[in-house]
Formats: C-alpha cells, structure tokens, sequence
C-alpha cells in the first residue's frame, strides 16, 4: 500500500455507492486507494486506485482491512463493526452516505444497527437503505474531502 509517511484510502467496496466520488477526491490529493471486495470489479488504476480481491465469506474484506489500516488512513465503509475497528486503529472513518464515524458516536451507531437487525428478524423492517441522491454524493465529497485533509495535515505534524 502506501510509502510510509503517507495515508490511504481504503474502501469497503462490495456495495459502496461512491467510489467515483473516492477516486475524484483521491486524485486531488494525490492519494492511493484500495479497494477491497469480495469479487473483481473495475477499478480505475491510473487514478492510484488498486484493487484488493478477497475469498468469499462473510467478513473477509472486512478483516483484510481492519488488519491493514494504519492511524491517519481514511475507510470508507457502511459497515459499523468495521468503522469501530477501523478507529481504534487511529483511522479515520466515513460511512458512504457522507456521515463520519466518531468516538463519540460509534456507540449509538453500534446500538442502533443491532436494534435495527432484531426489527428486521422480526419482519419490522424490510429493504435497504434509500438510492443516494446528488445532494448525498456532494455531501459525502465533503465529508470525505475534509477527512483526507485532517488526515494529511495531522500525518505531516507528526
């Protein structure tokens, strides 16, 4: 992955909705991406991205990149044990609807995906999340873009 010095941008590829948007961002700073997933898929490596394919199994790409982030790296991930993972490396962490994963807010997230999975055992819920609109897209450029430069600017501090 990266030199050392550098963060990365790792991505919980399989269902991501806003990888052109993590490419765009990446580019802007110059950054490598991998793209972890379970199957292949097209990843545009000119921009620095790489595609990291893992077996099947439920949580392999997850624990292919909890085990390779590094503190100062960026996830992008839907995945709420992932992101705590991911945090207690010294990682930051932003959800691919734009919302970022913090210490102080991992708990609740925890809290409510399991409350969320008990009411769809229970026939409660059903489907997924709603398709991401434009105004998602940007807000999730933002986000992420804000993410990767505290990152850089905290990396090069240190």
């Amino acid at each position: 992955m990266p030199p050392s010095g550098t963060i990365a941008i790792f991505v919980d590829a399989d269902a991501c909705p806003v990888k052109d948007e993590i490419y765009v961002v990446a580019t802007r700073y110059g950054l490598p991406v991998a793209v972890v997933a379970n199957s292949r898929m097209f990843v545009p490596e000119d921009l620095g991205a790489q595609l990291i394919v893992v077996e099947e199994g439920p949580d392999v790409a997850d624990d292919w990149i909890a085990e390779n982030v590094q503190a100062g790296d960026v996830v992008v991930t839907a995945d709420v044990p992932l992101a705590a993972r991911c945090l207690e490396k010294g990682a930051a962490v932003v959800g691919s609807n734009g919302r970022p994963f913090t210490e102080d807010s991992i708990g609740s997230a925890l809290a409510t995906r399991d409350l969320k999975a008990q009411l769809r055992e229970g026939g409660v819920i059903t489907g997924g999340p709603p398709p991401l609109s434009e105004r998602d897209r940007s807000r999730f450029s933002s986000v992420l873009d804000g993410l990767v430069h505290r990152s850089l600017r905290n990396t090069e501090g240190h």
